[in-house]
């Protein structure tokens, strides 16, 4: 199950260059979390100022 990204995401960026996959990239007002390449590490969810990561 993949993690996903709330509307608290203030798109710092922190959770991008944690991400061992690459699943994480910038949308259009916040980051987004690829779920078909999340591996559900939780890494992303662990550095995140804003605890907007969460697993689905």
């Amino acid at each position: 199950m993949a993690h996903v990204i709330s509307d608290a995401c203030i798109s710092c960026g922190t959770c991008e260059a944690e991400c061992p996959v690459s699943a994480i990239s910038s949308g259009d007002s916040q980051y987004v979390i690829d779920a078909d390449t999340c591996i559900d590490c939780g890494a992303c969810a662990g550095v995140c100022p804003t605890g907007a990561i969460s697993a689905e």
